[in-house]
């Protein structure tokens, strides 16, 4: 029997696994309701996850966050996570070319936006005329309102032309930035969400872009320490369990698998954005019809096992170069034996998703031999190539009218997922500050439905404020 069965505490359903019903779960839980989450595959994580092959862990991905991402680190201190993962002192971006000199995209001790300056200015890559050009337009972004929705009207690319960046400044710059946190380029992202990027990550407080990542497989960093931290706070963990419906009940509200009805005194759907309407009765969720235009856009990670160390940059960004990010994964794979694994990620992968495993790993080897002299001397020993094919929505213009809040138009139930409106980019961030706020809400309506107020923990609201970033 389940906890929602068998105690008298206010019941929350939590449909979906990954970050955002994660986030929302424990945040029921800590918020006294019992908790049963349920998710249709068979691992949790959502689009975090990882798998052993050989004796060695891969990612599906790679994931990375910012000092500024404060619902996500509050998560991971919460499920006993935050020891797996690292975060710089300071923001540092090695930017490689083949056979050309390495930039870095880093910054000093001083105050935002000039702790970038110094950087900017001896930054290989561009001209001085450019990089002046560069200064000047990251100032005029600065001034930008990202809560502003007439910025969706448009593309960063175009406001970039209009500010004088040209092709080379917008490929070798801005795009190293808002490629892999908006996965769009510049030429096609909203000016909206990049505005979001630059401003709460670069030009706002000096630390918030410090850049973290996993040392561990992101399934221990992510769904099986927060499978504990549920299961510690008594709720229920259902995998394998595809959820069929939500719809109002005689007592509440039911979740329809295959194989039964559960009864909820509140439901938080965490599942993505093209899921949605399929699970709700037809007028839930604004716009229920049209989420389908949200999008989807996709990632490739092509993950490489050297037969020897050829870098001892924990990772780097490229010019001149398909491979765009590289990451070394050596820790998180589990290897002790000398080799090293490296994962080339490749966001807005358009023209990446349909190419056989086997073309990918030849041009990628290729192009890290390219950029690192060691790698052309080692032999790979292992690779293997991980697709997502709806890995975020498409954050092009006309997107943000169609992110939908937590509250729907059906009494008890809330939505939670980086498609939201968080404000945020699909980003982890974005989905955990989704799934909290929605935890928070089903747990308080589930609350009063039963004639009670749900106890608030202390501290668990840290995730929904902007916490103070600080040097």
């Amino acid at each position: 029997m389940s906890p929602a069965a068998s105690s008298n505490r206010p019941r929350v359903v939590v449909v979906g696994g990954g970050l955002a019903g994660l986030s929302a779960a424990v945040e029921a839980a800590d918020r006294g309701a019992a908790v049963t989450l349920l998710e249709r595959r068979p691992r949790l994580g959502g689009a975090t996850w990882s798998f052993e092959r050989n004796g060695i862990w891969f990612d599906n991905g790679q994931h990375v966050f910012m000092r500024c991402c404060t619902a996500y680190r509050a998560f991971l201190e919460r499920i006993g996570s935050a020891g797996g993962a690292s975060l710089q002192s300071r923001l540092d971006v090695p930017v490689m070319a083949p056979g050309g000199p390495v930039g870095s995209i880093r910054r000093t001790p001083g105050p935002a936006p000039l702790h970038l300056a110094p950087a900017l200015l001896s930054y290989p890559h561009l001209s001085l005329r450019q990089r002046l050009a560069v200064l000047r337009a990251g100032l005029a972004l600065r001034r930008l309102d990202p809560d502003d929705p007439a910025l969706d009207d448009m593309t960063f690319g175009e406001w970039l032309r209009a500010r004088g960046q040209d092709t080379t400044a917008i490929e070798t710059f801005w795009d190293l930035i808002v490629l892999p946190t908006v996965n769009a380029g510049a030429a096609d992202a909203s000016l909206k969400l990049a505005a979001k990027v630059f401003v709460t990550g670069l030009l706002t407080e000096a630390g918030a872009a410090d850049i973290g990542w996993a040392r561990v497989p992101l399934s221990a960093l992510h769904g099986d320490a927060a499978r504990r931290a549920l299961e510690a706070a008594g709720g229920e963990v259902r995998s394998r369990v595809p959820v069929k419906a939500v719809r109002p009940g005689g007592a509440g509200l039911e979740v329809q698998t295959d194989e039964q009805v559960i009864e909820a005194d509140s439901v938080v759907v965490a599942v993505p954005h093209d899921a949605v309407a399929a699970l709700l009765p037809s007028g839930t969720v604004a716009a229920q019809d049209r989420l389908v235009e949200l999008g989807t856009s996709p990632i490739v990670n092509v993950h490489l096992v050297y037969d020897r160390p050829v870098t001892d940059l924990d990772f780097f960004a490229t010019v001149g170069s398909d491979a765009q990010y590289v990451f070394d994964r050596t820790a998180g794979a589990g290897l002790d034996d000398g080799r090293q694994c490296l994962a080339v990620s490749l966001s807005a992968a358009e023209s990446y998703i349909g190419m056989a495993s086997a073309d990918l790993v030849s041009h990628f080897t290729a192009e890290l031999a390219r950029l690192l002299p060691a790698a052309s001397e080692a032999t790979v020993t292992e690779s293997i190539v991980t697709r997502e094919n709806s890995a975020t929505f498409l954050g092009v213009p006309g997107t943000d009218s169609l992110r939908a809040g937590a509250e729907s138009g059906l009494p008890g139930v809330y939505l939670a997922g980086a498609w939201t409106d968080t404000g945020w980019p699909a980003t982890m961030e974005g989905a955990v500050r989704s799934g909290t706020g929605a935890g928070r809400l089903a747990a308080r309506f589930a609350s009063r439905s039963v004639g009670g107020e749900a106890p608030a923990s202390a501290g668990q609201d840290s995730g929904l404020r902007p916490d103070a970033v600080r040097d």
